[in-house]
């Protein structure tokens, strides 16, 4: 964590991606820090930042940077069910290894469940895999008041191993602190 970062949580905001971002992109999707818990590999090349943001993140129902001062520091996504899974979406997020421990993702998540309650008004379960291992992802998961479920035993396959997961779920009808 660094301590040298001085952060007003006023400033973060959410927004869909750009091709210009890709530059930004690759300070955190191109770091092994951060991409350790997630489910892409880390980038290597500004072209492969580049048709990650053109064919994944701009296309996407609601993939959007977390910026300050309109500069990517980090992502947050909802991926919504269909048909009669319609009423429950998957939500995940990264952050910049420079950003850690300020409270930016936990400022992010939490504009992002408002606005994606709002943009997907069907759904009433969010909920939240993370790698057992990950303790600040499950810390951001409790302060925004989602429910830990429990742990799902070897659930996930990711960067070569199998995983135990922590499901974690927050309902529309819940508090959100």
């Amino acid at each position: 964590m660094s301590t040298e970062i001085e952060i007003n949580l006023s400033k973060i905001t959410l927004r869909p991606y750009k091709i210009s971002d890709v530059d930004d992109f690759l300070l955190y999707g191109g770091n092994e820090k951060v991409t350790r818990f997630t489910r892409w590999n880390t980038f290597t090349t500004k072209q492969e930042a580049v048709s990650y943001i053109k064919d994944y993140c701009i296309p996407h129902p609601y993939c959007r940077s977390i910026c300050i001062d309109d500069r990517s520091i980090g992502f947050v996504i909802i991926m919504p069910r269909s048909g009669d899974d319609r009423c429950r979406v998957d939500v995940g997020y990264a952050l910049a290894a420079e950003y850690w421990g300020h409270g930016i993702t936990t400022r992010a998540v939490k504009m992002a469940i408002s606005e994606g309650l709002k943009e997907f008004p069907d759904v009433v379960r969010l909920q939240a895999l993370v790698e057992l291992e990950n303790k600040a992802s499950q810390r951001v998961l409790d302060k925004l008041g989602f429910l830990k479920e429990g742990v799902l035993r070897k659930y996930s396959f990711n960067k070569g191993d199998t995983r135990d997961m922590v499901i974690y779920s927050l309902l529309s009808t819940d508090f959100m602190p």
